[in-house]
């Protein structure tokens, strides 16, 4: 019996975000796409393009994820643009699964049908963690095909390092997991949550304002609280490395949400029909 139900839960849960995962993978397909469908007049126009970056400020090219040695001529350099764009769509879906992870119990009442089955809550979050970290997990596999195939697709001949590429992929993971973490922390703390994608869009737009403005006036601190820091894509490519210093920030706080949600949880007084 328990068995059945722990399989129930995990399905049920899995059920819950498989469409909005179709059109989230969707977006993330066409963005990749139709970004990349430009980069060979970018890099046919190569001397024209570092020009035209030579005279942008410093500041606002950061600001957009670009730094002072990336080209947009060369493949990496342009993927560097793209993919800024690619983490916002991945955190704002990411920020969307953390926020409905437990809200969505009192939004449509399914905590009457999970407190039904004869399982503890300890073991229906544990479903509910598997149900989520398999969708995150199915998204970073559907950004790490649809990078290489746009990439294979719009790369006019132009050669690239794979290993830069490889690593900013690598970081996609903890990339979500700061965003649902977070997200989950928020619920767990909160009563009702009505609407998921307006806190979604905020959080994620929010931190990558938040970047942004770090740019812009300079200096680090502000750039702790906020994952487009700790995985910079342009650092990415110039270093060919992750920015280990700030990744464990990111880390810290991915552990401390998931330690403070569990225990949270068990206590939490879910409100059915």
């Amino acid at each position: 019996m328990k068995g059945g139900c722990k399989v129930n839960i995990y399905k049920f849960e899995l059920k819950t975000y498989w469409k909005s995962f179709i059109l989230w993978s969707l977006g993330i397909i066409v963005l990749q796409i139709i970004m990349m469908i430009f980069y060979p007049t970018m890099a046919r126009d190569a001397q024209m393009m570092d020009l035209i970056m030579e005279n942008y400020p410093e500041e606002l090219l950061q600001a957009i994820g670009l730094g002072e040695h990336v080209s947009l001529a060369t493949v990496l350099g342009y993927y560097t643009f793209v993919f800024v764009f690619v983490q916002l769509l991945v955190g704002v879906q990411s920020a969307y699964y953390g926020f409905q992870f437990l809200s969505v119990e009192e939004r449509e009442h399914t905590a009457d049908f999970l407190f039904t089955k004869p399982v503890t809550r300890s073991r229906i979050l544990v479903e509910k963690y598997l149900a989520a970290f398999t969708i995150l997990g199915l998204t970073t596999l559907v950004v790490t095909a649809s990078t290489f195939v746009s990439i294979e697709l719009f790369r006019d001949g132009s050669g690239y390092e794979v290993g830069p590429l490889v690593i900013q992929l690598l970081s996609v993971p903890l990339f979500q997991l700061f965003f649902f973490s977070i997200g989950m922390l928020v619920t767990v703390g909160t009563k009702r949550i009505r609407s998921v994608i307006s806190y979604a869009l905020g959080f994620g737009f929010g931190l990558y304002v938040l970047n942004a403005f770090r740019s812009i006036v300079g200096g680090e601190f502000l750039g702790f609280f906020t994952p487009y820091y700790h995985f910079e894509s342009s650092y990415i490519l110039m270093e060919g490395s992750m920015p280990m210093d700030r990744a464990i920030i990111s880390i810290s706080m991915i552990l401390l949400a998931h330690i403070i949600t569990y225990f949270a949880y068990l206590k939490r007084n879910i409100r059915a029909q």
